[in-house]
């Protein structure tokens, strides 16, 4: 039985279309039931990480604002 595994990205400060360049990347390098987190404070992020779970067939398993810092959990 594999293990899944978590890779943590910190998108603070970066802005469209980097936040969603480097999980796409990241992502690929992911095998199916692995997940990433993403903190990113760019607004646009919540539409990218939705419509790039629609698309790729990933996973939304969390998606949170605290004092407008998004958290995201996606699986692929």
């Amino acid at each position: 039985m594999t293990m899944s595994r978590n890779i943590d990205i910190n998108a603070i400060g970066l802005r469209c279309p980097e936040p969603l360049m480097i999980v796409r990347k990241a992502m690929r390098h992911l095998d199916k039931g692995d997940t990433i987190t993403v903190i990113a404070d760019d607004p646009s992020t919540e539409r990218d990480f939705e419509l790039l779970c629609v698309h790729m067939e990933y996973k939304m398993l969390k998606k949170e604002l605290n004092d407008n810092i998004l958290s995201f959990v996606m699986q692929k």
